[in-house]
């Protein structure tokens, strides 16, 4: 029977160890960023909205289906402050990701699709999107009459729409 010791000064034990956590953590980095990888963003990260086709592929990639053509497309501008009346819709893109404040005083376009797919089955609901010189500023799904306002991802479940005022 053979028997080997060795003595590992701590300092080197410790950068061992340290080395090996940094390991881990890359791997748990890398292993979230691949997971998410599917995921399609709703906010205004998304470029290159500019163009008819790309704005349509990014509602199918929400999981929507809509009419081809835009069925109403507006040039607006966003007041300079915006008051209290603003309030719920800017809560709901903040929970989005989208900030409307960082468009305060520039004009954008508000694209309108007309949704074919809704889960309850609904013919009036609508996907709005906002864009500003190609970036995705905002957007929301809506009834046609206004009746429910609720975010752009594809509800799991029919949901109970929000009312706006």
């Amino acid at each position: 029977m053979l028997i080997v010791t060795a003595r590992i000064p701590r300092r080197r034990l410790m950068a061992g160890g340290i080395s090996a956590l940094c390991c881990c953590l890359v791997l748990v980095v890398a292993l979230v960023l691949s997971l998410n990888q599917g995921a399609v963003p709703a906010s205004s990260s998304v470029q290159n909205m500019g163009d008819n086709s790309n704005r349509v592929a990014y509602l199918q990639q929400l999981g929507w289906t809509v009419e081809e053509e835009a069925i109403s497309t507006q040039e607006l501008l966003v007041p300079e402050t915006l008051d209290e009346s603003y309030d719920a819709y800017l809560t709901l893109l903040r929970e989005q990701g989208f900030a409307l404040e960082d468009y305060c005083g520039k004009h954008i376009q508000r694209y309108v699709y007309q949704i074919t797919n809704y889960p309850s089955g609904r013919t009036d609901a609508q996907a709005v999107l906002l864009v500003y010189d190609g970036t995705l500023a905002g957007g929301h799904v809506q009834a046609q009459d206004g009746s429910f306002v609720s975010p752009l991802a594809f509800p799991t479940a029919a949901p109970a729409p929000s009312a706006t005022t």
